[in-house]
């Protein structure tokens, strides 16, 4: 079987931005700094089984939402 190499290529770019956001999305609820939950995610995705990892980790290992706290605005 031959495998194209662009082919290839664009499956994991796809794979990787399609778990940057949902990295992204759980970052939101687990974590003070989503963007960089994304990126990390994102970046990691680039070899699969490390972006996995790394979505087991979020989802498993910080288990506790953050809680948001209401803002006061005076005025």
């Amino acid at each position: 079987m031959d495998f194209n190499a662009t082919l290839v290529g664009q499956l994991i770019i796809v794979f990787a931005l399609v778990m940057g956001c949902i990295c992204y999305y759980l970052g939101r609820r687990k974590t003070q700094s989503p963007i960089l939950a994304g990126v990390i995610g994102a970046g990691l995705s680039i070899v699969p089984i490390l972006g996995l990892v790394y979505l087991v980790v979020l989802v498993l290992v910080l288990k506790k939402d953050i809680e948001l706290t209401p803002t006061v605005v005076n005025g």
